[in-house]
């Protein structure tokens, strides 16, 4: 569902140049694909589509922030990915021509950008730079993929919670850091139940590697907390 909500207008050819796998289209090729595409609005709490809908393209986070999910008919929820402006995702399933298997939800009122498939395949017969582009971005979401189910079957919960906390670090470039969302779907990107993820928080506090206020988490020691990585924290 959409909606409209008060988001900063955009360019989309200037918005297009300056995401990877566009930079190298002309101004005509630009257009050609801006001319195509649609901005969606979606407010806070808001699905962008849910499992099952059909999928005749892929959408780009132009601002806020979206949460991909699996949800079972218990209504059970496990978070795949939590995306930021830039970030993009459906690409695989618009060329399968598969409806989509999860749900795309707001976390904060976004705007997003859907690509049309048939935008897409025209680029690709036209330019062979940016067929090269498609396949390295579809081959980054596979390696991202391989590394969440080897975090998964090989790492402690603890092993996670640090990995994606110097995550976090690393784009904050400062010792205080926030989490980028509630404790409790990053819990669920993290594969924890959200007790586990806050037990844990509790052990870094204690060892006196981290402080926590709310989302707010300011790193202590940055390389006792590394060094945390290969062992479980009680």
């Amino acid at each position: 569902m959409d909606a409209t909500i008060a988001v900063k207008k955009i360019r989309i050819q200037d918005f297009l140049s300056e995401l990877t796998l566009f930079n190298e289209l002309n101004d005509s090729e630009l257009d050609d694909v801006a001319q195509a595409s649609v901005e969606i609005n979606v407010d806070r709490g808001n699905l962008a589509f849910q499992r099952g809908d059909p999928c005749n393209g892929f959408h780009i986070v132009v601002c806020g922030q979206v949460k991909l999910a699996l949800v079972s008919p218990q209504g059970n929820e496990k978070v795949i990915a939590i995306l930021r402006p830039g970030q993009s995702f459906g690409e695989a399933l618009m060329f399968m021509e598969r409806p989509y298997i999860m749900s795309a939800q707001a976390l904060v009122d976004t705007k997003l950008l859907h690509v049309p498939k048939t935008a897409v395949l025209a680029q690709l017969a036209l330019d062979y730079r940016f067929v090269q582009k498609m396949l390295v971005s579809l081959s980054q979401r596979l390696y991202e993929l391989i590394n969440d189910i080897e975090a998964y079957s090989l790492k402690s919960g603890s092993q996670r919670v640090v990995d994606y906390l110097l995550q976090c670090n690393q784009h904050a470039r400062t010792s205080s850091c926030h989490l980028e969302c509630s404790k409790a779907v990053v819990a669920s990107r993290l594969n924890l139940t959200p007790e586990h993820f806050s037990r844990i928080l509790h052990g870094l506090c204690t060892n006196r590697l981290i402080r926590v206020n709310g989302r707010a988490v300011t790193i202590v020691n940055i390389e006792k907390l590394r060094g945390y990585q290969g062992r479980i924290l009680p």
